[in-house]
């Protein structure tokens, strides 16, 4: 019985011990001020028509605040490099601002200004062109299970330019969409892939494949913000620095905003895995 008793309370003793040291442990997390956070992203499609060209303002949020601020009141507006305005008119108090006449033409130079709160922001990008995706081959066998679809988006670059791209997939199930950027420096010329899969896909999925022209800043930028991303986990990693876009402040260039100012040509597949 004694030896009965004893296992018991090897067991439990510990167990309460565990439970009974239990404390709250409050994190604060530091709060600053908030910054101006621009979504540009002009895109012009390849093949058809552009739909009104959108710019969406919001404010950067405390970590626990629930959402995203929207940067409602704002001035803007795109200038070409011949002197030609385009005005951006929000859609009542969302921060969402549009224009329907803008369709930028390749290699021209567009200023985007903004105005909020008294303070102007400003960014200056080039309109970059792209080359289309010619096929998608699919194969199975990836990923670390050995039983993933794996997807091949084939495109050719051209010979005697410097080029940067811009991959985005999106399937049509609840995950969240890839980025991926390129640059030809030791492709030049050759006819190549972006490549895509995820355990999680399956036959009859549809993925939505864009592929942009891009700039060599915006190229960088993006290199910058996906390799740190792709260290989140590490618990020894350096903390990750602000990556700064093309979009400064130049009542206040300490109050800087974030994002990004970009203007790309763009092609589209819809691609059903069989």
């Amino acid at each position: 019985m004694k030896a009965i008793l004893k296992s018991i309370l090897s067991v439990t003793l510990p167990a309460i011990l565990l439970f009974g040291c239990e404390d709250t442990v409050e994190v604060n997390v530091p709060e600053v001020a908030p910054r101006l956070v621009i979504e540009a992203s002009i895109n012009v499609p390849k093949r058809g028509l552009p739909q009104p060209q959108q710019i969406r303002l919001t404010t950067s949020a405390p970590y626990y605040a629930g959402g995203v601020p929207a940067a409602s009141g704002a001035e803007v507006r795109i200038t070409d490099s011949q002197g030609n305005t385009y005005t951006f008119a929000e859609d009542e108090n969302t921060g969402i601002y549009y224009n329907s006449r803008l369709i930028p033409e390749p290699e021209q130079d567009y200023t985007l200004d903004i105005v909020y709160q008294g303070e102007h922001y400003t960014a200056t990008e080039t309109m970059k062109t792209v080359v289309q995706i010619e096929d998608i081959l699919q194969s199975s066998g990836g990923g670390f299970s050995g039983e993933d679809y794996d997807i091949k988006a084939y495109f050719t670059d051209p010979a005697d330019e410097d080029n940067y791209y811009l991959f985005e997939f999106v399937p049509d199930i609840d995950l969240i969409p890839t980025l991926q950027v390129f640059e030809d420096e030791f492709i030049q010329g050759n006819r190549i892939f972006a490549y895509y899969t995820d355990e999680d896909l399956k036959q009859g999925d549809r993925i939505t494949i864009r592929v942009y022209g891009v700039t060599q800043r915006f190229y960088n930028f993006m290199s910058i913000l996906l390799d740190q991303n792709s260290g989140q986990g590490n618990p020894f990693q350096t903390q990750p620095a602000t990556v700064r876009g093309n979009c400064k402040n130049i009542t206040d260039e300490d109050n800087f905003p974030f994002g990004y100012f970009r203007l790309s040509e763009v092609h589209e597949v819809v691609y059903t895995i069989e």
